[in-house]
């Protein structure tokens, strides 16, 4: 699929910052069948915040393209740079992502504004989704291909954040750095054939795990990242810039 392509469809009728590919085809494990997913930002116009109505600052759209599923969900510039604020590297992971349906000059200046937002604090969010995502492993049998491959992948994209300062949500990226053993064989089997674990197999992962949570907890306490946001005047400019810009 040609990710390009989508730009023609995107289902919103406000102006778009940005539309970029998150999801399994960011992270580098799409199955054959994988939905698209589609994530970004739009304009309000000026006239919606300042009415009486109600506006959602959140659009979520599916539709098809090429045969293919797509889910669309985008914030309003001001939620977007909101989150970005609040150590949130799920969106961050989406400005940074390398698969670009949607951008322009705006898009690469909020970009460069983000990594004032790339903080010693998004610790919280990568140790969290791994937690989560193992408590849900915990209850699976046989447990998931996927959702192990979704703790590596958040695993290693926080220690790599915190060591090095980039968003980078590829785990075979990452591994190229990390040099995990198994996790090719792995992408490979949830990309073609999608095996499951045997109860043996996801013990030995288990333990590397925990070791990868401790590597997590260790890049935290060394990293030279700020504890907060940088440039929150600048983002705040940006906003209404971009506000009195595009959405009049």
């Amino acid at each position: 699929m040609a990710f390009v392509d989508l730009e023609l469809t995107l289902p919103i009728g406000f102006p778009i910052l940005f539309a970029t590919i998150s999801g399994a085809h960011l992270y580098g494990f799409p199955s054959p069948d994988s939905d698209v997913d589609v994530r970004g930002s739009f304009v309000l116009p000026l006239d919606a915040l300042l009415g009486l109505k109600s506006v959602d600052e959140t659009v979520t759209r599916t539709y098809q393209h090429e045969g293919r599923e797509v889910d669309f969900v985008a914030h309003d510039v001001r939620k977007f740079v909101q989150l970005m604020l609040r150590k949130n590297g799920y969106v961050l992971e989406q400005l940074y992502s390398p698969l670009v349906v949607q951008g322009g000059a705006a898009f690469e200046e909020l970009r460069t504004l983000g990594r004032g937002c790339i903080v010693r604090h998004l610790v919280h969010h990568y140790r969290g989704f791994a937690n989560n995502q193992m408590e849900l492993l915990n209850k699976q049998t046989p447990p998931r291909l996927k959702d192990l491959l979704y703790v590596y992948r958040v695993l290693l994209t926080g220690i790599h954040v915190l060591q090095i300062g980039e968003v980078e949500s590829n785990l075979r990226n990452l591994n190229a750095h990390f040099r995990l053993p198994d996790i090719d064989d792995l992408i490979a089997r949830k990309t073609t054939e999608g095996a499951p674990l045997a109860a043996d197999e996801f013990e030995m992962h288990r333990k590397r795990i925990e070791e990868l949570f401790a590597r997590l907890e260790n890049a935290f306490e060394k990293s030279a990242l700020p504890e907060r946001a940088t440039n929150f005047d600048a983002l705040n400019d940006f906003v209404v810039r971009i506000r009195k810009e595009i959405g009049l």
